[in-house]
């Protein structure tokens, strides 16, 4: 038997389908003149539901596979409507209003780092703004009240690493604050253990550092036993630690730049689990800049704890052919099984259809922020 016959029917099918399809969204479009002319919102629920329950009793074996095709169909439909009727117009205006982040390299920038002097977050801040201020916060919370209560106008925080993953506290306040990212920017973790000056790796009984960096070299403490690993509050801290500490046996895994901040020696280098090992730091704001040439975009929101409900959000990227490059779930405060999604794709808001597919977000999603739109510096 050929497979021709068969692959001609389905052709024949398609094109029908084609068909059928365009003609719905035509009448998707008369549905949203309609909504604008009796003041009715586009989002309805109860309707969307009927009709999928509809369609899934009379598709038969097919029914989960019908639902969710027309669930995609009805998000896409959505869309036209909300392109249609100009949702996320007050998005839309702070957008266009947004300023470029370059002007700001003056010496009179406060920029609120997590951490002492020393850190990798202080390498990020002098990256981003060679010329700043640096101002020194732990913990992460403390970074965030400092632009909260006007201390800082920046903030530097890490928010993931190549090797430990999320910084999933960092996670928190964001969604917590929901502040602007204005830039990120990815720096190279090269970790030294570092000691007192004449001490060597055989007297050593602690090493402290932050939770992630002790994870990021537990290859290195899994073959030394006898070395207690201590958590600290960041690594510049932990070298800080040390060097003030009239203890003996002390070590700390820092940068470079820390262990020369508060004269400690190094006694090996560079020995984290992965050599590529990196961590991406966001400059985060209460204001919202973006660059002309910013590509990435982080958005957060909060869906219901309803099946398909994540996935046809998300066929509204896949249908502008828009990369996600990390999607973050962190739990709802208050709500039973109910999570705060945190969302970061490649892309511009010059792009028309970019633009409009957040303003259609900002009007139906639950909790919907703009994080920003930003490129790495």
């Amino acid at each position: 038997m050929s497979l021709k016959p068969i692959r001609d029917e389905i052709d024949q099918i398609d094109q029908q389908l084609i068909e059928l399809f365009r003609r719905r969204m035509e009448c998707s479009k008369k549905v949203a003149q309609y909504k604008l002319e009796n003041g009715m919102q586009i989002f309805n629920p109860e309707r969307e539901s009927q009709v999928l329950d509809n369609v899934e009793e009379k598709a038969g074996e097919y029914g989960g596979s019908a639902r969710l095709l027309y669930s995609s169909i009805m998000e896409l439909s959505r869309a036209l409507q909300h392109d249609m009727l100009g949702s996320g117009s007050v998005l839309k205006n702070r957008i266009c209003a947004a300023e470029p982040l370059i002007p700001y390299n003056d010496s009179d920038v406060r920029v609120a780092c997590f951490g002492v002097a020393g850190t990798y977050a202080h390498k990020a801040a002098m990256k981003v703004f060679p010329n700043c201020r640096p101002l020194f916060y732990s913990p992460f919370k403390s970074v965030f009240e400092a632009i909260s209560n006007g201390e800082a106008d920046f903030g530097v925080i890490p928010i993931e690493n190549s090797s430990a993953g999320s910084v999933t506290a960092v996670y928190d306040l964001m969604l917590r604050h929901r502040y602007y990212i204005a830039a990120a920017a990815d720096i190279q973790v090269d970790h030294c253990l570092a000691v007192k000056k004449g001490d060597d790796i055989s007297r050593i009984t602690r090493v402290y550092s932050h939770e992630q960096a002790l994870s990021q070299c537990s290859d290195f403490l899994n073959a030394h036993p006898d070395i207690e690993a201590k958590e600290f509050v960041s690594t510049a801290q932990a070298a800080k630690m040390v060097a003030e500490s009239d203890e003996e046996g002390l070590a700390a895994i820092c940068s470079e730049n820390a262990a020369e901040e508060y004269g400690l020696e190094i006694i090996k280098r560079g020995f984290q689990n992965n050599p590529n090992n990196t961590t991406r730091f966001i400059v985060i704001s209460k204001k919202m800049f973006i660059e002309p040439d910013a590509d990435k975009i982080s958005l957060s929101f909060a869906l219901p704890h309803v099946t398909g409900s994540l996935y046809s959000t998300l066929c509204r990227f896949a249908a502008h052919g828009l990369n996600l490059t990390k999607i973050e779930s962190r739990p709802r405060f208050g709500k039973k099984f109910e999570y705060f999604f945190y969302l970061d794709f490649t892309g511009s808001t010059a792009d028309k259809n970019i633009l409009n597919l957040l303003c259609a977000l900002s009007d139906e999603l639950v909790e919907f922020s703009f994080l920003g739109n930003y490129k790495e510096i």
